[in-house]
């Protein structure tokens, strides 16, 4: 797969001050990618001979049932129960039922999709911490975002080494956590204004947008996916 289907600026994402900038990552190398594997990537063998081996997790599968073109998901399908018949269902006196077991388990526990994701954001993260480094606009664009979701203020956190960022990483993390905390203590009023709204004596008529979607926040929060 070309890398630049699995990629965007970061920059540009930063650019926008709306949600968690990592979920903006996510979602954008997400979409790329499923419109990618509905697509070119039918023509691809080497492509075909991975979706073959890994198939997809159940969110992807939902997301490539709600996308055009039915008959290439339906071709990625045959090969792939095909694949599956192959390694796991054709007789073998020789492998054992626990091996079987195992073989199937492999395959429902991988995702061609999720693997490419997690193969984007890793390098867009590294790139992140070599910007806040380096570049003083991309500092002030990531000290100004109004949120990071859990767990990707874990992942940030965790993945700041003093070799990449020795002069920012004292920085990055203390605006990391001042803006995720800030965050939460805004849902925790936004959440208890909700709450307050249920007495029969609240003024139903008086109450913020953000309020009304606190429920859906505060999941998106802790979960990184926003459900409507």
């Amino acid at each position: 797969m070309r890398d630049d289907i699995c990629t965007i600026p970061v920059s540009e994402v930063f650019e926008e001050n709306d949600g968690c900038p990592i979920c903006r990552m996510r979602d954008t190398i997400e979409h790329r990618i499923i419109d990618y594997i509905m697509g070119d990537a039918m023509m691809e063998p080497d492509v075909r001979i991975e979706t073959n081996r890994v198939g997809f997790c159940e969110k992807h599968y939902t997301d490539m049932m709600a996308h055009r073109g039915r008959l290439q998901l339906a071709l990625m399908l045959q090969t792939h129960i095909d694949e599956i018949n192959k390694n796991v269902f054709t007789k073998n006196i020789f492998v054992s039922p626990a091996k079987k077991g195992e073989r199937a388990a492999k395959i429902s526990e991988t995702c061609f999709i999720c693997d490419k994701i997690e193969y984007g954001i890793s390098r867009m993260i590294a790139t992140i911490y070599r910007c806040y480094e380096k570049e003083r606009d991309f500092r002030e664009m990531f000290n100004n975002q109004p949120m990071f979701c859990l767990p990707h203020y874990e992942r940030l956190m965790a993945g700041i080494e003093k070799k990449e960022m020795r002069s920012y990483g004292s920085e990055f993390a203390k605006n990391l956590t001042r803006i995720t905390s800030e965050h939460t203590k805004s849902l925790y009023k936004d959440l208890s204004d909700y709450c307050a709204m249920y007495d029969y004596r609240a003024n139903k008529e008086d109450v913020s947008k953000e309020c009304k979607e606190s429920v859906e926040r505060t999941i998106a929060f802790l979960n990184g996916r926003y459900y409507e």
